[in-house]
């Protein structure tokens, strides 16, 4: 992995340096998955494999977390099948991951020993290696606990945490780390007693982090707000009668300086919202964000004079009845808004056509529990996997653990396969990602107009 050095304080240098590098090369069109990094390599065409992290569950195979490599192309003799898995050591409550910007390396977190565990996956696509564990990030980060997000930035990986190792609560930061694994820098969230510069708006400044997405030609950073590990820790029904742990949730929404973190303005948005999604048309400038405790979608969007806001654009579900929303994907088009619910197990598309008013247009049964869904750039092929928290997840014959496979042909979501994960003896399914033996076939290259942006 190539090193690139520049001041800890001052992240626009490693930016401007790693832009400067990949503007020489081949120009290239944006990510496939459509949750990824704009400036991530591309899958053109049919993607080979599903990487799964993994919760390793006790008594269960090995009992490990692992990466688990599933075939899904359809030409292969191993369609919809386990090609490979990789187990890590132990239970670290596997949860997400993600590519450098390169795609040769994918990162993978656990929330609770707080370990980072970083993948080649292009020497061999369809049996990724462990190449580097990181062991020290509470100490290196200065305290921060529970990596989340993974997400590349030219050269980088920025880190969402979720805590902190003072008092295990939601208070945390933004972490960067060189494309290698080295520690670069933290950036804590603002608070009521430090805003780090940036504006209140509303009532709340908690601290809290969750997911963070980018939109280089705004030079806009966003970041959301979940809870800390006391919380994602707690058996699910006991943290839901402990009416002060209800009350550790995050509220807000934070926009940052995308070239210098700066964080810039913090927006009330109640009830924990969870994963972010921007818009990916060139004049679309706007992201997405759901709430799990209220049940909404809220958009975070720039007005007539070009200033950030924040507000809610419609109810999901019932949210009277907390159908908790955990993931959502964007198509590509910017008309498509696929929006999972956990409690009933359900998968719905919102027309975002007008972003301003979300309309629920389709809803499909997945499972007994639903988390996490992943889409093709084309918008065909749509994968959902099951677990949330090992202490969040259901229990007994709800507690259905898989990855299946629908086909959505603009009117209905079809199942072409589903693979038990219980049953395989694998554990709990989380983050899947996206691999390709063509990736590796030609030259690395990055979105000009992206770049264009960082150096302006």
């Amino acid at each position: 992995m190539t090193t690139l050095h520049r001041s800890s304080t001052h992240p626009r240098t490693l930016i401007l340096a790693a832009a400067a590098t990949l503007l020489a090369l081949p120009p290239a069109t944006r990510a496939d998955e459509t949750c990824a990094s704009p400036y991530m390599k591309k899958i053109t065409g049919q993607e080979d494999y599903v990487y799964v992290w993994t919760l390793g569950v006790e008594g269960l195979g090995d009992a490990q977390d692992k990466l688990v490599t599933v075939d899904v192309n359809p030409k292969s003799e191993h369609y919809g099948k386990v090609v490979a898995t990789l187990s890590v050591g132990g239970r670290n409550e596997a949860h997400h991951s993600d590519f450098t910007d390169d795609r040769q390396y994918l990162w993978a977190g656990g929330l609770d020993t707080s370990k980072i565990f970083i993948f080649d996956v292009k020497s061999d696509p369809a049996k990724p290696k462990l190449t580097k564990t990181v062991t020290d990030f509470v100490a290196k980060s200065g305290g921060v606990v529970g990596p989340h997000t993974l997400y590349a930035l030219p050269g980088r990986m920025i880190i969402t945490g979720l805590s902190n190792n003072k008092d295990h609560g939601g208070r945390t930061a933004l972490v960067e780390y060189t494309n290698d694994g080295n520690y670069v820098a933290t950036h804590w969230l603002p608070t009521d007693s430090d805003l780090r510069g940036a504006i209140k708006t509303g009532k709340y400044a908690d601290g809290y982090d969750y997911d963070v997405r980018a939109l280089p030609r705004k030079n806009l950073l966003v970041s959301s707000s979940f809870t800390g590990w006391n919380n994602y820790m707690m058996d699910f029904g006991k943290m839901l009668t402990d009416p002060e742990a209800m009350k550790h949730f995050g509220n807000t929404v934070v926009t940052w300086d995308l070239h210098t973190l700066q964080p810039k303005k913090v927006f009330d948005v109640p009830g924990a919202p969870l994963e972010i999604r921007c818009a990916w048309g060139e004049t679309h400038d706007y992201c997405f964000t759901s709430t799990a405790l209220t049940s909404q979608i809220w958009l975070i969007y720039a007005d007539d004079k070009g200033e950030w806001q924040a507000k809610a654009v419609a109810d999901i579900g019932d949210p009277s009845k907390v159908p908790l929303p955990v993931d959502i994907s964007i198509s590509n088009d910017d008309k498509l808004l696929w929006v999972n619910t956990f409690m009933d197990g359900n998968s719905r598309a919102f027309d975002i056509s007008n972003p301003h008013a979300p309309k629920q247009i389709y809803e499909k049964h997945i499972g007994a529990q639903v988390n996490m869904v992943s889409s093709s750039w084309d918008g065909k092929r749509l994968y959902y996997s099951s677990s949330l928290l090992a202490n969040w997840d259901k229990k007994g014959k709800d507690n259905e653990q898989f990855l299946k496979l629908f086909h959505w042909d603009g009117k209905e979501l079809k199942q072409q396969w589903a693979i038990d994960f219980t049953a395989e003896k694998l554990g709990r399914p989380h983050q899947m990602r996206f691999g390709a033996h063509s990736l590796y076939a030609k030259a690395a290259s990055a979105p000009q107009e992206n770049l264009q942006a960082l150096k302006n």
